[in-house]
């Protein structure tokens, strides 16, 4: 019954989303082969069938969720918002590293392991989006703070 309730709620804002999605969402032109349109749409109509199928034959199964698991669940969260902050002044490469380097260690990677995984997310995700997907990720404030010459340089 929680799951309908739950569903039926979420199918609510799902639709507004929707609609907002169809209607109110335009780009003047087009960056990317579907356009900034279609992400929204797309996840509008998935989430919408999704949801469907979760009102029409919910889980039968009782799920007993343990402390930590709410912890680690509540941890990510707070993870993923600090991620959103970081990511502008940080850019993609440092804000990349620290999320994926404290989510690997709070899901139990050594330390070593933990860094190696999000040097390479890092990295390797911003090599990917980069060149592969010709994404426009920032590089960061900061970086670009430390590495612009200064003003000092060229005045001698």
């Amino acid at each position: 019954m929680v799951d309908r309730i739950f569903a039926g709620v979420l199918l609510i804002v799902t639709l507004a989303y929707a609609v907002i999605a169809f209607t109110a969402i335009s780009a003047p032109f087009q960056y990317d082969p579907l356009g900034p349109e279609s992400w929204p749409q797309i996840l509008s109509v998935v989430a919408i069938a999704c949801l469907l199928v979760i009102l029409w034959k919910p889980d039968a199964i009782k799920m007993n969720v343990a402390r930590q698991t709410w912890f680690r669940l509540a941890a990510t969260v707070v993870m993923l918002a600090a991620y959103s902050e970081l990511y502008e002044p940080l850019g993609f490469i440092l804000s990349t590293i620290l999320f994926g380097t404290a989510l690997s260690a709070m899901l139990g990677a050594g330390i070593l392991r933990s860094v190696i995984f999000g040097v390479a997310a890092g990295v390797g995700g911003y090599l990917f989006c980069v060149t592969l997907l010709d994404l426009n990720l920032p590089f960061g404030e900061l970086v670009e703070w430390l590495f612009e010459p200064s003003s000092t340089e060229g005045a001698s």
